[in-house]
């Protein structure tokens, strides 16, 4: 039998003194800095275990992923479009042609740096769905109830996340001076144009001077390297350190005021660090496999050269349809032209935005809720909010569909202007008929206390006692009520 081993006595006498130096080191951080009362706070707090809650982490972890391949792009793109230079690179069909360095630098990203395309493509799909992610979480965030007291300033946080999420990608979208961003840079320069009295003085100072100017693509560099990326984490850390307990949906034994969720144990972080990875892991293979902004197919931005068919990134992609749906309605107006792009590119965004911002304060204004909420609706049990959600999206979607409308024209075989007659009907009634359709589910729903989604339909076979069968519908499971509600759905005393 093999005796046990020992570690010898030096070994013990190292590893204590090893322990108690990190101990003195630990203690002497803490007094200086502070950080065990944080972290120590952190670990306590309950972190909601239900799926719809990873939206938020997925976005901060395709954010991590843009961090790191945009700080791999930004060593060897160029933001210059000063002057011309003679493409020379390894791509035939574009070699001889004249070219900015802007351009140059991402063909030679694309062809000649090692990983340059796998890394260029997987940035491009992380901000793809980095910004879905936070679209998602917001629509959680909305129709469930969560941006009530006293959580209105985190959803106003967020609201700002989102429109500093799609004007980065914008500017991103902007870097590469190939015919599609050129393209795009010169609408932005149209709306900004639009926009009343001050519109000239803006477009000058963003693009520094009339479009398509040399201080354009420089300027927008700064933008998408520095200021923006520096508030978007600002305020992400802002909107992580505002949340206050996390709120849980309702069910039988659970009431307002209490939070529910695991502590961030190890296993949490663990849990954490394996999505962070999975994300990755799926993004990197999005840039692999999927082919994304190929700039050498439409070339460098010529400002008379235009290309069809030709779309913005997904998120952007509605306020080109807008632009596409909009009537020509222009005037004068106090010796000041009031443009056509006013209306699309601008003043609906700003209304629709700022309603959706404003919409807590809206809400409580009509329903006359003044009340603390630590526990979460179900969509059916708030039908006007459920309603309003549904017939945005409706809105968003169209307007989605109608940035295409050339390509559906082709598709079906129709006529440009029959496309765009359709989806302007469709624009104006598909939210008023969605709303009114989703208004009476939810008030059906909320009144049977049914659940569509897990009643057994159906029917039983059944053993009788003489040896028979016989065969009995089977009756739909109903959902518990949350307490303090009626089974007709509204609000009950007790």
């Amino acid at each position: 039998m093999t005796p046990p081993r020992h570690r010898p006595a030096g070994g013990r006498r190292f590893e204590r003194r090893l322990a108690a130096r990190f101990d003195r080191a630990q203690r002497w951080a803490d007094r200086r800095l502070g950080a065990t009362g944080p972290a120590r706070a952190a670990l306590r707090r309950a972190y909601p275990d239900h799926w719809s809650f990873l939206f938020g982490e997925i976005a901060l972890y395709c954010l991590v992923v843009l961090v790191v391949t945009g700080l791999f792009l930004s060593v060897f793109y160029i933001p210059d479009v000063r002057g011309q230079i003679t493409y020379q690179g390894p791509y035939a069909p574009l070699r001889g042609q004249p070219v900015t360095e802007a351009f140059n630098s991402v063909m030679r990203i694309s062809f000649e740096v090692p990983a340059g395309l796998l890394v260029r493509q997987t940035h491009h799909w992380a901000s793809l769905v980095f910004v879905a992610a936070i679209v998602l979480h917001l629509c959680r965030l909305f129709f469930t109830g969560a941006f009530r007291r006293p959580r209105q300033g985190t959803w106003v946080v967020g609201i700002a996340v989102l429109l500093l999420a799609m004007a980065q990608g914008l500017a991103g979208h902007s870097l590469p001076d190939d015919l599609l961003s050129g393209v795009s840079l010169q609408i932005v320069w149209s709306a900004v144009l639009a926009i009343p009295v001050i519109g000239p003085e803006v477009a000058y100072l963003l693009f520094g001077g009339e479009s398509p100017s040399p201080e354009a693509i420089p300027r927008l560099f700064v933008l998408h390297t520095m200021l923006l990326p520096a508030l978007l984490v600002g305020l992400l850390a802002v909107h992580l350190g505002t949340v206050v307990r996390h709120r849980r949906h309702p069910g039988q034994g659970r009431g307002e005021g209490a939070s529910a969720g695991a502590r961030r144990r190890p296993e949490r972080a663990l849990a954490s660090l394996g999505l962070l990875l999975l994300v990755a892991a799926v993004l990197t293979l999005l840039g692999g496999v999927a082919q994304i902004n190929p700039v050498w197919q439409l070339g460098p931005y010529h400002p008379a050269r235009v290309t069809s068919p030709a779309q913005p990134d997904w998120y952007l992609a509605f306020l080109d349809g807008l632009v596409r749906l909009a009537p020509p309605w222009s005037f004068e107006l106090f010796g000041y032209t009031i443009s056509e792009m006013l209306w699309p590119a601008l003043l609906f965004p700003a209304v629709a935005f700022g309603i959706l911002t404003l919409w807590p304060w809206i809400e409580r204004r009509l329903g006359g809720d003044r009340a603390k909420h630590d526990l979460l609706d179900r969509p059916r049990d708030a039908p006007l909010r459920t309603a309003v959600g549904a017939a945005g999206l409706t809105m968003f979607l169209v307007a989605f569909l109608a940035a295409g409308n050339d390509i559906l024209a082709v598709l079906l075989y129709l006529p440009l202007e029959a496309v765009t007659r359709l989806l302007q009907w469709l624009f104006v009634l598909g939210p008023v008929v969605v709303g009114l359709v989703t208004y009476a589910v939810c008030r059906s729903l909320r009144r049977s206390g049914l659940h569509p989604a897990r009643a057994a339909a159906g029917l039983r076979l059944e053993r009788t006692a003489a040896g028979g069968y016989r065969t009995s519908p089977v009756e739909p499971r109903r959902r518990s009520r949350p307490r303090g509600v009626s089974p007709t759905g509204e609000p009950g005393r007790g």
